[in-house]
């Protein structure tokens, strides 16, 4: 178990908590987020692909100071710190404590020198300057306010700096998470709420236009919107996958709040649900992500 006194490691960056996130940062350091820190080996593999995807279109070189955003367990920050060697830096921050004990332990066993995690807000605590990159898989999504939260983290990019990050595109076209949590709605005879689509929430950047017009008002110029698909594999089988959507997918939360007896109920639902997208690799359902790259004005 890593403490606040360990190593580099940085315990607090001012007080999160009294930032207009304060109900994602209680969310990520409650149950939710020992369960991600649990599952990181599952969750990483999963994600790898789209963020491999964003680090590729990022360009890291040898010697770039970067800054990771939403950085969680730290997979693709450990990347980055290999991308930049030992002349560079890399700055992994999150509001997770329970994922930074993981990504510092990990950095701890690995000996990373060139390389410090944070638990802070990104989108109002004291960042680095003049950097070369900021980054981020799928962590950027979820500021209650995102226009003066990428104001904020444009201040920490020297002129001409790089922003490169994956989103998830609507949801509609992720059917790794709404054929799952249909299935288990029908089941339950629960219809789906209304919903904010800008709400904080893994589709909240998936309205191109919007996202763009944030990044611009916050100073960002050349914004580039690539599209990018793979599959979310949920497991080994539709069986395997269903018990996987409720481990890490919005199914979860829908059956927390039903009350774990649902599971009896929703589970073979999501299972034929499933179905469809078992392949030679598993249940494989498709993913789709922007792959948005911008720079500092």
């Amino acid at each position: 178990m890593v403490s606040e006194a360990d190593g580099d490691y940085i315990a607090r960056e001012g007080d999160a908590a009294m930032t207009d996130n304060a109900d994602q940062i209680a969310e990520w350091n409650g149950p939710m987020g020992d369960r991600w820190a649990q599952m990181q080996a599952d969750l990483d593999a999963l994600t790898r692909p789209f963020g491999n995807a964003a680090l590729a279109a990022a360009k890291v070189v040898s010697g770039e100071a970067v800054i990771d955003v939403g950085c969680g367990c730290g997979d693709t920050t450990f990347e980055i710190a290999r991308a930049v060697g030992a002349n560079g830096s890399v700055l992994g921050v999150d509001v997770s404590r329970p994922m930074l004990v993981s990504a510092e332990a990990r950095r701890q066993r690995e000996g990373v020198a060139n390389l410090k995690f944070v638990e802070a807000d990104a989108s109002a605590a004291p960042l680095p300057s003049n950097l070369d990159l900021l980054f981020s898989r799928f962590g950027v999504m979820f500021f209650e306010d995102p226009f003066p939260a990428f104001k904020h983290m444009s201040k920490s990019l020297k002129p001409g700096g790089r922003l490169a990050f994956v989103c998830w595109r609507a949801a509609r076209e992720n059917p790794w998470a709404t054929v799952p949590i249909g299935a288990a709605r029908a089941a339950m005879g629960v219809p789906a709420p209304q919903m904010d689509p800008y709400a904080p929430s893994p589709f909240a950047f998936a309205d191109e236009t919007r996202t763009r017009r944030i990044l611009e008002e916050a100073g960002f110029t050349d914004v580039t919107f690539t599209p990018f698909d793979h599959t979310v594999r949920l497991g080994a089988n539709a069986a395997d996958g269903a018990e996987g959507s409720i481990r890490f997918g919005p199914a979860g939360r829908f059956i927390r709040e039903m009350g774990e007896g649902a599971i009896v109920q929703v589970l073979p639902a999501m299972t034929e649900a499933l179905k469809p997208f078992e392949n030679a690799d598993g249940c494989a359902p498709p993913g789709a992500t922007w792959i948005v790259t911008a720079k500092a004005g």
